[in-house]
Order: C-alpha cells, then sequence, then structure tokens
C-alpha cells in the first residue's frame, strides 16, 4: 500500500499537460532584471555599479546577514541599472538589470556534461560553497539553503528527505529534471546527506510519475542509503510536514522546524543545484520553469536564466491565448496572479500557468453551510471557516490561539468549499497581520 499523510488532503484534477516533452533550453533575452531579494530573509546588497561590465556566474550581490543568499549575474553585459522595478505582484523592489552581450562566463565554471562523482569537500567546505553558489530552496519557498543545513544547537539531523512529490496540478519541472538529470540529482543529494552528517536519504516522489520513480530506482540501487519512496497521489503531499509525515510517520509539532523530528528536506530541484554548485562551481543563475494551461500552444518545461522577462517564456510557449484570463506565477491551488508579466524569472519560479476566462470565473459567493468539508481536507487540522471569519473581524489573538501561523496556504479548504467563500483569501491576509504582531511583540 503506498504511503501518505494523514488528515486532510484533496484531489484536484492533474493536468500534467507539459509532462511529456524535453526540456527546452531558452535563448537569452536582450536583457535581464535581477531582483536583490529571491529568497526568504534579508535582500542582498549590490557589490556592482552602474556601467560595470559582468560574466555570467559573476557575484553581484552579497548575502545580508545569516538568513540570506548571494545574487549571481545569470548573462554577460553591462549594468545599465541598479533601481527599483515592479515586480510581478505590482510591487517596487531592488532590482540589477543588465544588458545581455554575448555570453561569456566565469573562470572556474564547469559548462561539460561530465558527471563528477567524487565528493572531495569537507562537510564545512560543502555548505560554503553552498552559500557563496546563493542555492536556495527551489520549490518556491526560498529558504536559503546553508541555514537548513545548519541546525540550531541541539538539535541533530536524522535523515535527509528530498522533495519530489510536484503534487500542485499543471507543473512538471521537477518531474522532467529527475528525468534527464537523475544521476546529478542522487550525487546532489549525497552531497547534502554529507553536509548534514546523516546516513539515510529518502526520495518522495508521487505516484503519477511511475517513469521517474523506476528511473531513480535503477541509480540508486548503486547507494542503498537513497531509499526512492513512492506516494499514493494527494494533494497537498508536498509540502514539508505532510511530505515528513508520509515518508518516515512523524509528526512535526505545532510551531516547529522539520529538525524537532529529525528531517531536513530539500526540493528535488535544490539537489540538483547543490551538485552543479559543488561539483561544477556553477552558483545558482538558471533553472527549469513549466509554462503550461490548456490552451498554451506549446506547454513545456524551459530552462532558462535567472532575470528572464516572463513574457519571454510566453513568447517560446507561443503566445498568449486569447482566452487567457489571468497569468498565475506557480499552479492553480497557491500560485498568485502576476500582474506584470515583465517582471523576471527568479529562484523560485517553478512555473507560469494561463488560464481561460471559463477556468477563472469564480462562483458566486454563498453563506457558509456549516458542512465541515473546510475542516474535513485541511491538512494541518485547523478550522479553517473559523480562521477566515476571525480574519475578516481582524481578532488576531484568536487567530494566534486558533494556530493560524500553522496554516500552508495550500487551498484545500477553497478548492472543497461548496459556497465558493473565498477562505484562504481570508486567512492569508489574517496570516499576515497576524505574522506583523508577532514580530512587534518580539521587538
Amino acid at each position: 500500500m503506498l504511503k501518505t499523510f494523514r488528515i486532510g488532503g484533496v484531489h484536484p484534477p492533474e493536468n500534467k499537460l507539459s509532462a511529456n516533452g524535453k526540456i527546452i533550453v531558452l535563448t537569452l533575452p536582450e536583457q535581464v532584471i535581477i531582483p536583490l531579494s529571491q529568497h526568504i530573509g534579508a535582500p542582498a546588497t549590490p557589490i556592482v555599479q552602474k556601467g560595470d561590465t559582468v560574466k555570467a556566474g559573476q557575484l553581484i550581490a552579497q548575502a545580508t546577514g545569516f538568513v540570506s543568499a548571494n545574487i549571481h549575474s545569470s548573462v554577460s553585459g553591462t549594468i545599465v541599472a541598479i533601481d527599483n522595478v515592479t515586480d510581478a505582484a505590482g510591487l517596487s523592489k531592488p532590482a540589477i538589470t543588465i544588458k545581455v552581450e554575448g555570453d561569456e562566463w566565469e573562470n572556474g565554471i564547469d559548462r561539460t556534461e561530465k558527471i563528477e562523482h567524487n565528493i572531495a569537500l569537507s562537510q564545512e567546505e560543502i555548505i560554503k560553497a553552498i552559500a557563496a553558489a546563493g542555492i536556495v530552496g527551489m520549490g518556491g519557498a526560498t529558504f536559503p539553503t546553508q541555514v537548513k543545513l545548519t541546525p540550531p544547537p541541539g538539535n541533530k539531523a536524522e535523515f535527509l528527505i528530498i522533495n519530489g512529490v510536484e503534487c500542485e496540478p499543471y507543473l512538471t519541472s521537477d518531474h522532467r529534471i529527475m528525468l534527464e538529470k537523475a544521476e546529478e540529482i542522487i550525487i546532489g543529494v549525497q552531497i547534502l546527506m554529507k553536509a548534514i552528517g546523516v546516513k539515510k536519504a529518502i526520495i518522495g516522489i508521487e505516484n503519477n510519475k511511475k517513469d521517474a520513480i523506476a528511473h531513480l530506482q535503477q541509480i540508486a540501487d548503486k547507494t542503498p542509503e537513497i531509499e526512492i519512496c513512492p506516494l499514493k497521489v494527494k494533494y497537498p503531499q508536498g509540502g514539508e510536514k505532510q511530505l515528513i509525515q508520509a515518508t518516515t510517520g512523524r509528526t512535526v509539532p505545532s510551531g516547529a522546524l522539520p529538525i524537532a523530528v529529525g528531517a531536513v528536506v530539500q526540493n528535488a530541484g535544490t539537489a540538483l543545484a547543490v551538485y552543479e554548485a559543488v561539483m561544477k562551481h556553477k552558483p545558482l543563475i538558471e533553472r527549469v520553469v513549466t509554462v503550461t494551461g490548456k490552451s498554451v500552444k506549446n506547454p513545456g518545461n524551459y530552462l532558462c536564466r535567472i532575470g528572464t522577462p516572463v513574457s519571454k517564456l510566453l513568447e517560446a510557449a507561443g503566445g498568449i491565448p486569447e482566452d487567457t484570463a489571468k497569468v498565475i506565477g506557480g499552479g492553480p491551488m497557491m500560485g498568485r496572479t502576476m500582474l506584470n508579466i515583465d517582471s523576471p524569472v527568479m529562484k523560485g519560479t517553478s512555473g507560469i500557468l494561463l488560464i481561460s476566462d471559463k477556468e477563472a470565473r469564480r462562483s458566486p459567493v454563498r453563506n457558509c453551510i456549516r458542512c465541515s468539508k473546510c475542516v474535513s481536507v485541511c491538512p494541518m487540522g485547523l478550522e479553517p471557516y473559523l480562521l477566515a471569519k476571525l480574519a475578516t473581524f481582524n481578532l488576531l489573538e484568536r487567530l494566534e490561539e486558533e494556530k493560524v501561523m500553522d496554516c500552508i496556504e495550500c487551498g484545500s479548504c477553497s478548492f472543497t468549499c461548496p459556497s465558493a467563500r473565498p477562505l484562504l483569501d481570508y486567512i492569508r491576509l489574517g496570516k499576515t497581520r497576524t505574522g506583523a504582531m508577532l514580530r512587534n511583540r518580539k521587538k
């Protein structure tokens, strides 16, 4: 019997339209816009100036503080601006704009296809190399990887879990890299195991990716310390706490981090980036992005440089269909509407979804009928109807008591609500305000 997490979960249509085509390398754009904050934590500080020439892979902004990440140029060319730009949400954020001139890479980066197996670096050297390369969580959370690999005092990792679930409908970028870069991912897993000092790793993959499961099992047979764990298809299995429970049976307590139960979780894409950083000396300057939608002419997975305008990805996929009502950054369950399609691809950009007017149209909101469906599907054991109501009235202390900060914003509640109530919208608002209250309280 396939493993899965214990409570809640839903089964939205998978719509994995782009799963079967090979990764397509996107041509370089005329310019890139590289935001200084592509990660959770403090924005990076620029170390270059307008008019400087840079190479692909060159450090252009340094991490500020412990929870931060380095930023590198993804192209070679001239810096034309260091100023605020409009991001996907329509907000003004600091960024470095580079005019592309050729494709010259920083010295020392190995761009050959040869796979390197000998992990010569020590535990400390691996963590330093990962930090230097600006690696962050590639599944969308963008938590600086070197921080995850440095557990707080008194905590010790027992096992590494690799998230190859990709449970969000439509998205297939992780699926494709597990098929096309499996050997590199396995070496990346071994590097991560050495970095945190564990002897066991589990790669969790949902059973709708049988080809990836079989391919990775064939390669991992040579490394018995790495287990490939097929999982029952159920959303949101890619959530850290849900994945830990599904693969190990352990439950992370409310308010605690995975390390509390001995787990460190990393995305499959992060494992690949770690391999490239440690074995190829390549910083995180490109990633695979799914561009998809039922009306998209050429749905697929595109390898593009960080900072590439989203509009260039849409052009490569055949342009924006006439019936498009929304462009979403991410998938339909957790993604957010993009207000600016000229905003750049960032380290955490996993997918771009175009949905039609028919798909985007919300049903009329009706009164809550107290059916408790939202409660039964919540994977965190919360009461979404109550959290939404408390958020409506801005009752922040009650929201704290009802553990709104445990919400992983998966959208299962909104998906299942027969009254079409925008539960997640209200809960996100309440969570944001409660989080601000808690931070002010600490100050």
